[in-house]
C-alpha cells in the first residue's frame, strides 16, 4: 500500500505540473492575442485621426483661399 501511495503521488505531482504548464500557455496566448488586437486598435485609430485631420487641413485650406479670393 505504501509503494502504492508513493507511486501516486508522484504522479499526481507530475500531472498537476503538466496541468499547470498547459494553464500558463493558454493564458499566455489569451494575453499576447489581446495584446495584439489592441495593439491593431491603436493602429486603427490613429489612422482614423490622421485621416481626418487631412480633411480638416484641406477644408480649412479651401476656405482661406475662397476668404482671399473675396478680398481680393
Amino acid at each position: 500500500m505504501s509503494a502504492f501511495l508513493k507511486s501516486a503521488g508522484r504522479w499526481g505531482g507530475v500531472l498537476t505540473v503538466i496541468v499547470l504548464l498547459i494553464t500558463l500557455l493558454r493564458q499566455l496566448i489569451s494575453l499576447v492575442s489581446f495584446l495584439f488586437i489592441a495593439i491593431k486598435a491603436i493602429i486603427v485609430i490613429a489612422f482614423v485621426g490622421l485621416v481626418l485631420m487631412m480633411i480638416f487641413l484641406v477644408m480649412r485650406g479651401r476656405a482661406e483661399r475662397r476668404r482671399e479670393a473675396e478680398d481680393v
